[in-house]
Parts: C-alpha cells; structure tokens; sequence
C-alpha cells in the first residue's frame, strides 16, 4: 500500500475540462433506436455473404427424387447416433416422392433408444449434415 492519497488518481479541473471540449468535437457514430429499420445497405451485404445460403435447411426440405448427394446423413442430437443412407436406397424404401425430412425422422425412429413414455420426450432430434 502507499501512502498517496485518492486524489492523484483524479483528473484535474482544467484536464476535466479539455476531456468534455474533445468530445464535444469528436463526432460520436449515429446510433440508431432499438426498433429502427436497418439500413438497406446492411441487409445487402448480409444476404451477399457467403455464409447466407443454408444448404442444409434446402436439403431439408426436398423430395428424394430431387437430391443430388449419393449418401444421406442424419444425426440424432440427443443420443448422437449417426444414421446413412444411399440416396438410391431412401428412394427405393420411401418413394421418390418423400421428402428427406420425413425419411430421416422415420429412419432415426425406428431405432431409437430414448424412450420415455412420454410423447414430448420420445424419439431422436434429426440434425441433417453433410457426408
């Protein structure tokens, strides 16, 4: 410990002053209300961004027909079980008509380990990846 006291740690007046003068001229950024719409600008260059597109959620969504992967992947995200399936395979079982979504929640189900009893809590959460 030293035996300063408080007050060298403190600007003085005329610094305290000189501070409130500076940021008097600095420009500060425009900062926008919470409920304010973003900038067009900002919109742009987030769907621009590479990462934007979800090829996942896309896989998702389309018929078995319409896949272009040879080997389809779904993962529980509850016990971590690994599911695969050739594409080929999946058509042949589920009809060229079935969406993948479907298909993966009946493939993890029919060997699921989770069960409770209870509807809210049965089965396997599908998480889609790529092989």
């Amino acid at each position: 410990m030293t035996d300063r006291p408080a007050s060298w740690r403190m600007p003085t007046p005329k610094q305290m002053e000189k501070l409130a003068a500076e940021a008097v001229r600095r420009p500060t950024p425009s900062a926008a209300a919470p409920d304010a719409p973003l900038p067009a600008e900002y919109w742009d260059s987030v769907l621009k961004d590479p990462r934007a597109g979800a090829p996942a959620a896309e896989i998702r969504q389309q018929r078995l027909s319409d896949v272009q992967r040879h080997v389809l992947r779904v993962t529980c995200r509850r016990c971590e079980r690994i599911v695969e399936i050739q594409t080929a395979d999946a058509v042949r079982l589920y009809g060229r008509n079935a969406v993948w979504k479907d298909v993966a929640q009946r493939l993890l189900d029919n060997t699921c380990q989770q069960r409770t009893g209870r509807h809210e809590e049965d089965g396997c959460w599908p998480a889609f990846e790529t092989p």
